[in-house]
């Protein structure tokens, strides 16, 4: 129980702390597509990734394996 506790801490903490950013990944320029595209046009996208999920992700990755060093030394 104690371990949802802590899961659940992480996830909220990040989901508080980080706001709605977003890191921005790649970007994508590849030519438009139809008639645009033929007379040269391109168009460009952006991949972002929201702070939260980043946040959480490592904190929830931080965590096990922490847990794993902890059950590593009671084995």
């Amino acid at each position: 129980m104690d371990d949802m506790k802590a899961i659940a801490g992480i996830v909220t903490a990040a989901g508080t702390s980080a706001g709605a950013g977003a890191i921005s990944v790649a970007t994508v320029t590849s030519s438009a597509p139809g008639i645009l595209g033929v007379i040269g046009f391109t168009t460009t996208t952006t991949v972002a990734l929201p702070i939260a999920g980043i946040i959480g992700v490592a904190g929830l990755v931080g965590y096990g394996i922490w847990k794993g060093i902890q059950y590593a030394q009671n084995e």
